[in-house]
C-alpha cells in the first residue's frame, strides 16, 4: 500500500514508524524533506477546519492516506457514501421544489406524484449526466495531465468532497431563506474543485472549468424538468 505527502503528493509507503503503543515516529517526505502526514497526530476537528478551509494537504490526507482504495473497507466506504449523496440530494430537492402550503394534508394527489417525479429525475438522472460530464470534461480539459490512479479514487473523491451538503440537514431545524441551498451548492462546487485538483494535479483553472460544466449541466437539466 502507498500512501502520499500531504505536502507535495509524492507517493511514499509508510507515513510514520511505530516503536510501542502510543510512541510512534512520524516519516519525511524524501522529495519536500518535509513530514509527510502531520495530521496523523491531529485530532479530527483539525481535519475537519482545514477540510473547510479547503487546503489541499487536508484533502490528500482524507484521499490518499485515510480512505486508500486499497483498504479492504474502500467498498464499502463508497456505497456508503454514493447513498449518503443521493439521499442528502433528494432532500434538497424537496426543498427547493416543494412550497411550503403543499407540505399540509391538503395536498393533493398529482402534486405529490409531480413531487415524487421531480424528486427521481434530480437525484437520478441529474446526477447521473452530473457524473458523466465531468468525467468527460475531465477527458477534454485535463488530457494527459490527470493522473489518477483508479475511476473509483475519482469517484470517491467527488462523494466526499461534498459534505458540505450534510449542512442541508440543518434545515430540519431551522428555517433559513431559499438562496441557503444555492449557497451550499457553491461551497460544494469549490470543494469538488480542490478535491479534483489534488487527485489529477492539474492547473486550478482547469479543474475549475470542469467542475462548472458538470455542475452547470446538472442544474439546467433539473431545471428543463421542472
Amino acid at each position: 500500500m502507498e500512501y502520499r505527502c500531504v505536502q507535495c503528493g509524492f507517493r511514499i509507503k509508510t507515513l510514520f514508524v511505530q516503536y510501542s503503543p502510543g510512541n510512534i515516529r512520524l516519516m519525511k517526505c524524501v522529495n519536500c524533506k518535509a513530514v509527510a502526514d502531520e495530521y496523523i497526530e491531529c485530532e479530527l476537528m483539525i481535519v475537519l477546519i482545514d477540510l473547510i478551509l479547503h487546503k489541499p494537504k487536508a484533502y490528500r490526507h482524507v484521499v490518499f492516506n485515510v480512505l486508500n482504495h486499497e483498504s479492504t473497507h474502500f467498498q464499502g466506504l463508497l456505497w456508503k457514501s454514493l447513498v449518503g449523496f443521493l439521499v442528502l440530494d433528494a432532500y434538497r430537492s424537496l426543498l427547493v421544489e416543494k412550497p411550503e402550503e403543499e407540505w399540509g394534508t391538503s395536498m393533493s394527489i398529482s402534486s405529490f406524484f409531480w413531487i415524487y417525479r421531480k424528486m427521481l429525475v434530480d437525484v437520478f438522472l441529474g446526477n447521473y449526466m452530473f457524473l458523466c460530464s465531468f468525467f468527460l470534461a475531465i477527458r477534454s480539459l485535463l488530457k494527459t495531465s490527470a493522473r489518477f490512479s483508479r475511476f473509483r479514487d475519482l469517484l470517491l473523491a467527488i462523494l466526499i468532497s461534498s459534505y458540505f451538503k450534510i449542512l442541508l440537514t440543518a434545515m430540519m431545524v431551522w428555517e433559513f431563506p431559499p438562496a441557503v441551498i444555492y449557497t451550499i451548492d457553491l461551497f460544494v462546487l469549490s470543494s469538488n474543485t480542490v478535491a479534483l485538483k489534488v487527485i489529477t494535479k492539474s492547473t486550478m483553472n482547469r479543474c475549475i472549468g470542469a467542475c462548472i460544466i458538470a455542475h452547470a449541466v446538472k442544474f439546467c437539466l433539473t431545471q428543463a424538468f421542472s
